[in-house]
């Protein structure tokens, strides 16, 4: 059932979505990529970013532990019926048709929030692979985390368009 089937059916209700990222956006360029698609989804759907502040004094730090740190800050955003999605270069790829039919298919029938997350540098502790539901890649190519944001909301706008058959994607 497509999204605007269940809204005529009274099955729909507004799914939040939310897109969990460590670290800050920078540079300007960046920043003004998101925002202008943080703007475009919030007329869909209930779209929230978090941050998840960088580790200070991580210098002496191993990766693990970085990761693990990182993890248990994201896990404190995340609720029990929360589905967790981790964006990681070993999950499953979508063309942008499919990815719209994933969302579409979770805003029909999930019941808690949709969580999208953007790990640090060194990726995902063991905490949150497990927690995850599971794991989605944008491309077998590794791009910066700041391009991952911009790619990512993209992707995401052009979900809702292709479920609302609004003509930005060809």
């Amino acid at each position: 059932m497509s999204i605007l089937a269940a809204r005529k059916n009274k099955y729909y209700f507004e799914m939040q979505i939310i897109l969990i990222v460590v670290g800050k956006t920078e540079p300007p360029f960046y920043t003004e990529e998101v925002e202008k698609y943080l703007s475009r989804l919030r007329r869909f759907i209930t779209f929230e970013m978090k941050v998840i502040p960088e580790l200070r004094n991580s210098t002496n730090m191993t990766e693990d532990m970085i990761r693990n740190r990182e993890g248990d800050a994201i896990l404190q955003n995340i609720k029990a019926d929360d589905c967790l999605v981790l964006l990681d270069e070993r999950g499953k790829e979508f063309d942008s048709v499919q990815f719209a039919g994933f969302v579409n298919e979770k805003m029909v029938n999930l019941r808690g929030r949709l969580v999208f997350v953007i790990g640090g540098t060194f990726g995902f502790g063991k905490a949150v692979y497990d927690a995850a539901t599971q794991k989605i890649a944008l491309s077998k190519m590794t791009f910066t985390h700041q391009m991952v944001r911009v790619f990512f909301l993209e992707q995401l706008y052009r979900a809702m368009t292709i479920i609302r058959n609004i003509p930005y994607h060809h």
